[in-house]
Formats: structure tokens, sequence, C-alpha cells
């Protein structure tokens, strides 16, 4: 959610266009985190007015607007009109909203209701937001925010329509509990924190705990979401350091079978039908996964399971595998890897960070 406080102090209150305008322009960026700006003329109206902000997705959006100012009177009814635009990087999409707003200008403040403009991002979703009525009044400070909620967003690079069955953007403050557990099934959580919810994504970072020694953490949805066939993805990026694994796979533990898809590795695609009993497997060559975000997904269908990495097509593999399965991220150590060690980064800059997970059914 993008914020923006102004001070009115040794200022005439601020009119409701200035108001409802800054709130048009926030709400047309979207949710996020960023910078905005303003100026406003002599009576205190709102004349021009732009922010920029940074998406959970990493997607950057820039809007402006410009208002018809009004003049405050000692009373009475008057009426505004704010229009904001806004341009998504990347993608190439402009929308322009605009709002009509009414209510009562005095001389110690205004009070007004603001109306509901939305932009449709590049990447493939519809965000609609509305904004908050307020009151400004001489000497104070005020705060307007725009909120917004994402629609049904599509899995990238896919045609079609597809429904959504499971989402978490990440943008509240922590692991959200009716989602998430943070431990695999057979152990119990270690006390030691090395995860956190922050600034539109989760990250899982290596430490060690209290002992002194590397642990693992898993982030799974075991027996909160499962789910058989679909479309499963994330957007991540990768920690560095001697012996870091991290991981987004499909999994279940029924009775002593055990079946697993390995979306992603660092960096493998991996079938196991049953332990033991290997699918098939594919070990992508890629660029330094730890230096940008990137989208590791999964089609699963009942004859069949395609990877994809960047919305492109990498392994495909003709299996059937019909149990339901339960979503999990996790940073372990070892494999190819090898063992952490002292020169192994530990502390939250070094995080494997998840922008979002998704699932939708075929």
């Amino acid at each position: 959610m993008l914020k923006v406080s102004f001070d009115v102090t040794a200022m005439r209150a601020l009119s409701l266009t200035a108001f409802t305008g800054v709130s048009v322009m926030l709400t047309a960026c979207g949710a996020g985190t960023g910078t905005a700006q303003y100026t406003l003329d002599a009576n205190g109206n709102l004349t021009t007015a732009s922010a920029t902000t940074k998406l959970a997705n990493g997607t950057v959006q820039t809007a402006s607007l410009t208002t018809s100012p009004l003049t405050p009177g000692a009373g009475g009814t008057s009426t505004g009109t704010a229009t904001g635009t806004t341009t998504t990087t990347p993608g190439t999409s402009t929308t322009t909203g605009s709002t009509t707003t009414t209510g009562t200008t005095g001389t110690t403040g205004t009070t007004g209701t603001t109306g509901t403009t939305s932009i449709t991002p590049g990447w493939g979703s519809t965000t609609s937001g509305s904004t908050t009525s307020g009151s400004t009044t001489s000497g104070s400070t005020s705060t307007t925010t725009g909120s917004t909620a994402t629609v049904n967003p599509q899995p990238f690079g896919q045609t079609g329509t597809f429904t959504m069955t499971f989402s978490d953007e990440f943008a509240g403050t922590a692991l959200d509990a009716t989602k998430w557990n943070d431990k695999i099934w057979y152990e119990a959580s270690n006390p030691t924190k090395n995860y956190a919810v922050s600034n539109g994504s989760l990250k899982i970072w290596p430490q060690r705990d209290a002992t002194g020694k590397f642990f693992n953490r898993t982030i799974d949805t075991d027996g909160k979401y499962y789910h058989t066939y679909g479309f499963f993805e994330i957007e991540a990026k990768l920690p560095i350091g001697k012996g870091t694994w991290p991981a987004f796979w499909l999994f279940n533990h029924i009775g002593t079978r055990r079946p697993e898809i390995d979306v992603m590795e660092a960096y493998a695609a991996t079938i196991w039908i049953d332990a033991g009993r290997l699918g098939g497997t594919k070990t992508m060559v890629t660029s330094d996964l730890s230096a940008a975000f990137h989208k590791y997904a999964l089609k699963w269908e009942a004859g069949v399971q395609t990877f994809y990495f960047d919305g492109k097509p990498v392994f495909s593999k003709a299996v059937a595998m019909p149990d339901p399965m339960y979503l999990m991220l996790d940073l372990w150590y070892g494999s190819a890897s090898g063992q952490p060690d002292n020169t192994t980064p530990t502390g939250i800059a070094n995080s494997y960070e998840v922008n979002y997970v998704r699932a939708w059914k075929l």
C-alpha cells in the first residue's frame, strides 16, 4: 500500500480537489512502495501530482495527474474533477482514470468522498483501487491512502483463461498462517527466525541456530491447500553461497507413498512418481539466478507435465500422477551445492526471495 503525507501547517486547508486528486493518483499507482510529489496553488488547490511505485511483483509504475482547482469559499457545495494517467513497465499499458467529487468547503477544512479508478498492468492482471473519504483542517497533517486488489492474474506466457485456486502476494507483514506452515510435517519448527514477509515478498535466508548449525526451513500448505492438476507459478530470486539449496515443489505423504514434483530445485526440474522412483529430470543452464527475479512454473496435466522458465517451456514429460499435492517452498542445504560453511553468507540480505505463489485449475 502506498501512502503519502502532506503538511498544511501555515497554509489554508487543502481544497476538496487537492485531497481527491492525490487519492486518485495514488490509487492509479497500485499497491507497492514508492514516492509521490505534488504542487498546490495559492489557495491550497492541487494543480499537478506524480508518483512512482514498485509493485510486489517487481513491476514499476509511474502516474501523473492534473486537476481543475476550486476556489474555497465561506461554505457551500463544490464539484471538481481530477484526471490521472498510469504507465506500467514492463508492458505497454496506459490507463486514464477520472473521478468527480462533491463536498462542502469551508474556512477551516474540506470533506469529500472520492471515486474509483482502475489500471491494467502489462504482465496480465487487472488491478482496481478505491480511495477513502477524508477531511483536512488548516494547521494539521493528513494522510491519503490508495488501496488495490488483484483480480485473477493469469499464468505468465499462457493463453486462454485460467481460474485461480490459490494465491499469496505476500503483501502483509507476517506469514499467513491460514495458508502456510513454517515446518515440514515430520519436523518441529526451528525457533531461530530465518524467514520474514516484508516489502511485498517472502524471504528465507541461511542462518545458524542456537547450536551453531545451519538448519532447513520449509514453508508449505500441508493440511491447508492441495490440488490435483493445474498451473503453478512463483516469481523468485535465489540466494548465493556454498550449500544453499532452494526449491519450489509439490508433494504429498500418503501412507508410505511420496509423490513429488520439483518445479525448481536450484535449478533442476525433477519428477518423483514415488520415493526412489524417478519419473524424469532435467538440469537447466541459466544465468545467475541470484541477480534478478525469474518465474518458475509447472503445467500439470493428467498425462503430461510441462515446466516453464520465465514463461518458456524447458522440459516436458509424459507421466501420470493423479494424487493431490500441496505446495512447498524451502531453503535446505546439500545436494550438488555441498555443505554450507563459514563462507556461506547468512542473514536476510542473502534470501531466497519470493514475490508471489499462484495456482490455477486447468
